[in-house]
């Protein structure tokens, strides 16, 4: 292990978590040309280690490790495969505090939501730890006189992830749990901005006894480790959650290979607010759904829209909400940490001033903080037109736009109004408006009345241009595993 700044930490209690070499065929690996690249701390920039950028054909070589291993690993009984991922599980509840100082450093979000973040992750592992065991189908009566009839569930192969810097941990134990139940091989590639949480999760892996090849880890440049995925027929599945621009880079790179997609895309949701709601319960999950992970979140809420004879005392207490917001890095434990790059605050910058320009009103915040360059402070525009930017694309940060409406079905359509379908957040004490806006709303997930709907038993997932397939529950397991009928005449 080489000593990097983030090694050398005294809040860091095992050093060996913290690697800065890719993990492929149960080796750590540098690059073979001996390139890195840095990774630094986005609250003051300070650099904390360089990591090994890979080639493309150490990409293909990691490939090669998964394929060799697949073998034996999809020969296992279903429960040893279980029990390999519940000493993963419990490795990383065990190291928990780790797990979540490593992600606050090169992520920045406060500490508390990382620890949240680590229990979150490690729940999906404990949960297809025991989807392993059952990955049966329902069976089928046969149709023909004397044939006996059976289905089968069997892993496709190598599965390839790519995982976001927004949920560094998170994102990929989600989609590599559900792989390795089903009983694929993996070779994964995290963002370069948040490299070492993944790493960090496959020294895990080798402790908790997955053989050499099954899981793989590779960092560097996402279009040279990833683009020999896209082309390779061994690649029989891909996972990506990111922006929907690189998802269909990949869904055309994939289509010659015809591969099993999973893809977890932008978001853009709407929280819908009428009058009668508990007011103060719909602020409070507002600015949940707003400011979590300082915005950064394809669930976070981007378009607020509340019923016009409640719209004033909405905006006042969120408003004032929103005000007492604290913020500063994430070692601090603050609200709201630092953003994760110059271009994440440019965006921010650029959307409130277009919003401003169309005729919104700024109620608090607008600029970047005193601590830092990506230090942005909570803002909140009131009044913000139908034509402002940020009404139509994804702000990723802590910029909240509140807008009336006066009719239910004005505001399904505008809340239908987007290319994206992720999640919808709608607060209501009215049963017959909850049921029809659970019905119109188009979007793989309603919330009402809350805004915490996650978590492992549930199919995570939208419609539109928010992604294919779903990620958690049984249904997360489908996309890594192919259904074979036998019919058999035993004559």
């Amino acid at each position: 292990m080489t000593e990097t700044a983030l090694s050398a930490r005294a809040d860091i209690a095992d050093k060996a978590l913290v690697r800065s070499f890719s993990y492929i065929g149960g080796k750590w690996c540098a690059s073979a040309n001996g390139e890195t690249f840095p990774v630094t701390d986005p609250a003051d920039g300070v650099e904390l280690g360089h990591v090994a950028s890979l080639s493309a054909e150490e990409s293909s070589a990691a490939v090669d490790a998964a394929q060799a291993a697949f073998p034996a690993w999809a020969g296992l009984l279903p429960q040893q495969r279980a029990a390999i991922l519940r000493r993963w599980f419990e490795l990383q509840l065990a190291h928990k505090e780790d797990l979540a100082r490593i992600m606050v450093l090169e992520q920045g979000k406060p500490l508390s939501e990382a620890r949240g973040e680590i229990d979150y992750g490690a729940a999906f592992v404990e949960f297809y730890a025991e989807e392993a065991k059952r990955p049966n189908i329902e069976g089928v009566t046969s149709h023909l006189p004397d044939a006996e009839v059976e289905l089968w569930r069997e892993p496709v192969g190598v599965a390839a992830l790519i995982t976001p810097w927004n949920f560094p941990s998170a994102m990929l134990t989600r989609k590599a749990a559900a792989a390795l139940a089903a009983g694929c091989t993996v070779v994964a590639h995290p963002s370069a901005e948040t490299p070492f949480s993944a790493l960090a999760l496959a020294e895990l892996a080798e402790r908790a006894g997955f053989p050499p090849g099954v899981f793989n880890v590779l960092t560097g440049n996402a279009a040279t480790v990833v683009k020999p995925w896209t082309s390779d027929t061994r690649v029989r599945a891909l996972s990506f959650t990111g922006s929907t621009n690189i998802g269909k880079l990949l869904y055309r790179q994939s289509a010659d290979t015809v591969k099993h997609l999973v893809m977890e895309l932008g978001g853009h949701a709407p929280v819908i607010v009428f009058k009668g709601c508990d007011l103060d319960k719909a602020v409070a999950e507002a600015i949940k759904a707003k400011f979590a992970t300082s915005g950064q979140d394809c669930l976070g809420a981007n378009r607020i829209f509340v019923e016009r004879p409640v719209y004033a005392e909405f905006c006042t207490r969120f408003t004032a909400a929103a005000l007492e917001l604290t913020i500063g890095p994430g070692m601090e434990d603050c609200d709201l940490g630092p953003l994760m790059n110059e271009k994440a605050v440019q965006k921010q910058e650029e959307h409130v001033a277009d919003a401003l320009a169309k005729g919104a009103t700024l109620a608090c915040g607008g600029k970047r903080h005193p601590l830092g360059p990506l230090f942005f402070e909570p803002t909140v525009l009131t009044d913000v037109p139908a034509d402002a930017q940020i009404m139509h694309e994804e702000t990723f940060g802590p910029v909240a736009p509140i807008t009336p409406f006066d009719s239910e079905d004005e505001v399904v359509a505008r809340a239908n109004d987007s290319e994206y379908g992720l999640v919808a957040y709608v607060h209501s004490q009215d049963p017959r408006r909850i049921y029809r806006l659970s019905r119109a709303l188009q979007y793989g997930m309603v919330a009402v009345n809350r805004t915490k709907v996650t978590g492992a038993p549930i199919p995570f997932g939208g419609t539109k241009q928010s992604g294919l397939g779903r990620e958690g529950a049984r249904l997360g397991m489908e996309a890594f595993t192919e259904v074979k009928y036998v019919c058999r005449d035993w004559a």
